[in-house]
């Protein structure tokens, strides 16, 4: 199925590694021309050498999302996309001792894609086309007891979307939410490896994943996916096909929450 992101421009905000990176070989392997953010000079330069080299058209740029002035200096950029991923976001390690984190958290995984919304959604508007999509997480619906402003940063998402969503009613833009599980990225898998190897399983990542599955987060279809699967599911999101989804949050956890 033809997508037709073909010539349309995306940026994915923390894509220089991990999730984001992910998400943003996917945009670009169906056409999109990707724009790789990093927050400090060089970040952005390896995934675009991996997009470029595949044969997709990349650039990077580097900013600080955290901040109104970091934000206003890639305004151009984000004026200019079609699609706006907000993939970044961060725990502080925050809990009910001390709440010193939780403004940084809300400013980290809220304020930081609203920014870089309200700068996008001038040009999309005008363009009468455009997908704003956040990442968020299944760990909303299932905290645990730690990182507790976080999870409660990322549960406001949903409500941000759909408000967005009224916003742009009838414009041509949508707004979305996609809210995966674990995902099998470099750390994940290097924690997940070191973690089920004290326990005594074996050293392959195959042997880890089962223990994850087992003991950790499960999920109905057994499988942990790749950043690459997710960024399958966010570029489906972003696409002409996909115009009459808006104001949703969508889980990609494979189950979990029934699990």
């Amino acid at each position: 199925m033809d997508l037709g992101l073909t010539g349309r421009t995306a940026l994915i905000t923390g894509s220089y590694r991990g999730t984001g990176a992910g998400i943003a070989q996917a945009l670009a392997d169906e056409g999109a021309h990707v724009i790789v953010h990093g927050f400090e000079d060089g970040q952005p330069d390896a995934t675009v050498a991996s997009i470029t080299e595949a044969g997709g058209s990349a650039v990077g740029i580097v900013a600080d999302l955290a901040s109104d002035d970091g934000v206003e200096s890639i305004r151009t950029e984000l004026e200019s996309v079609d699609v706006l991923v907000n993939n970044y976001g961060t725990p502080s390690r925050s809990s009910w001792t001390s709440m010193d984190a939780w403004a940084d958290e809300w400013n980290r995984n809220v304020m930081t894609g609203a920014r870089c919304t309200q700068a996008a959604i001038v040009g999309m508007r005008e363009r009468g086309w455009g997908r704003v999509i956040f990442l968020g997480t299944v760990g909303t619906r299932m905290p645990g007891d730690r990182n507790v402003g976080y999870y409660t940063a990322k549960a406001g998402l949903p409500a941000l979307v759909r408000t967005l969503a009224q916003e742009l009613r009838g414009t041509g833009v949508t707004a979305n939410l996609v809210s995966p599980g674990m995902i099998a990225t470099t750390e994940v898998r290097d924690m997940v490896t070191r973690r089920a190897q004290r326990e005594g399983v074996g050293e392959s990542w195959a042997d880890a994943e089962r223990w994850a599955l087992a003991n950790t987060m499960p999920n109905l279809t057994e499988r942990i996916p790749e950043p690459a699967d997710i960024g399958r599911i966010v570029a489906f999101v972003a696409s002409e096909a996909a115009w009459h989804i808006t104001g949703a949050d969508i889980p990609v956890d494979g189950g979990a929450v029934d699990a």
